[in-house]
């Protein structure tokens, strides 16, 4: 099951060896000065925005790999029925959001703390995830 880390100034996604072969890429790391807000989603299914681009979905099992959208790209490895943490990214990053699920509420509680703690600049206007922008409209 993949795992959120942190590893010096970075933040990694680290996959499993089906993950990866699923995925076509052996994780994602981005700088944490790119981190913008960390949340928790409860329901698995929220996490999940645009289309599948890469990667593999399995209705009921799990969504992994980059999913496309209007605003870039978003990389999650996802599981039905679990916690995901969310990572918002800045634009300078490769992806806008990071989704990945924990084991259980508790753990995704710890990473997102644990993330929070770390990255330089946390956005903490509100606890919730931003919305995409509507094409068009300026940030």
């Amino acid at each position: 099951m993949a795992r959120i880390l942190v590893a010096g100034d970075q933040l990694v996604v680290r996959l499993v060896w089906w993950e990866r072969a699923a995925a076509r890429r052996s994780g994602v790391r981005v700088p944490l000065a790119a981190v913008r807000r960390v949340t928790v989603e409860p329901d698995w299914w929220r996490a999940l925005r645009g289309t599948q681009q890469r990667g593999i979905t399995v209705p009921g099992a799990v969504c992994l790999g980059v999913r496309g959208h209007q605003a870039g790209e978003d990389f999650v490895a996802v599981r039905p029925g679990r916690p995901v943490v969310c990572v918002e990214l800045r634009a300078s990053a490769p992806f806008r959001l990071l989704a990945v699920s924990s084991r259980s509420a508790a753990e995704a509680d710890a990473t997102a703390r644990r993330l929070r703690g770390a990255a330089p600049e946390i956005d903490t206007s509100t606890p919730w995830r931003q919305p995409l922008p509507v094409p068009g409209e300026s940030e």
